[in-house]
Parts: structure tokens; C-alpha cells; sequence
């Protein structure tokens, strides 16, 4: 299986870089992960923040496959320990997921239909992150996942 964090927003800072690229390469023995950063051209920049997630789920929409199982990050989602995360993630592979996408929506969120698209919400935190520092988190969060499912000793339960 897959694991694709699709981010909307800038890229990121050398600092998280270097912290996703280090997550990744520990999670890879087991799984690959990759990161794709989503950006709205600036000639469609806008103020009105309606017509902007409008702009972020046409492009969405166009990246989504029938192939993905999308799951939203969004601080209204299900709080999970990472246990459950693991559990949530072997029940993917279980299901033969080819692509699995975790999704951080835009500035203000993501439209009502993208909200319908995904399979799962969930929520890291009743706090609210920047998007750069929820990728690293991300990153992390899913290699903690895949150290739980092969019993690596890095998950202190």
C-alpha cells in the first residue's frame, strides 16, 4: 500500500523537510511514504475565502482516484491514540488499499464535498497547527504506526 500525505499550501521550510525526509526514511523499510504539496497558481489567488475552497476542490478532485481511500485531517475529526492509527492503518492494508491519503485541506479548510469523499476524518489535536508543522507531525505519526505494527521498540505503550 501507498501512503500519500497531500498537503494544500506553500512549501515547506529546510527544517521540516529535513524532519518529513527523516520520517520517511525510517518508515520505508516497511511502507513507502511520499509527501505532495498542492498550491493554487497565484493568478487565482483570492481574498474570498468561498471561491478559494472552491478552487482547492477542483483541484482535489482532479488528483482523487477511485483507487485512493481518503482520510481528512481536520482538528473537528476523531481523536486517536496512535494505536488506533496503527489499527485504522493495518485495517486498510486488510482491505488491499492500493493508495492510502492523508489529507490536510486548505488555509480554511476543505468544501462540503470533499468532506463527503473522504472515507475518515481524523484529528491530531483539539489545537490548531500550521500545515507545515501537521505534515511533520503526519510523518511521524505514521511511522510510529508502522513501528507499533512490526513491534519496533520506538511506541512506548
Amino acid at each position: 500500500m501507498n501512503i500519500e500525505i497531500w498537503s494544500i499550501g506553500k512549501e515547506n521550510d529546510k527544517f521540516i523537510d529535513d524532519g518529513v525526509r527523516h520520517y520517511f526514511k525510517k518508515t520505508q523499510p516497511w511502507n513507502p511514504v511520499t509527501l505532495v504539496t498542492m498550491q493554487l497558481p497565484k493568478k487565482l489567488a483570492t481574498t474570498d475565502i468561498t471561491r478559494t475552497k472552491q478552487q482547492e476542490e477542483e483541484m482535489l478532485l482532479k488528483k482523487l482516484q477511485p483507487h485512493h481511500y481518503l482520510i481528512l485531517m481536520d482538528e473537528k475529526g476523531k481523536l486517536l491514540t496512535s494505536e488506533q492509527w496503527a489499527q485504522n492503518i493495518q485495517q486498510c492494508m486488510n482491505m488491499g488499499t492500493k493508495t492510502l491519503v492523508l489529507l490536510i485541506g486548505g488555509a480554511y479548510g476543505v468544501s462540503d464535498t470533499i468532506k463527503a469523499k473522504a472515507n475518515q476524518c481524523w484529528s491530531l489535536s483539539k489545537l490548531v497547527f500550521p500545515h507545515q508543522l501537521v505534515r511533520l507531525i503526519l510523518a511521524e505519526q505514521v511511522y510510529r504506526s508502522f513501528s507499533i505494527l512490526n513491534n519496533s521498540p520506538y511506541h512506548h505503550s
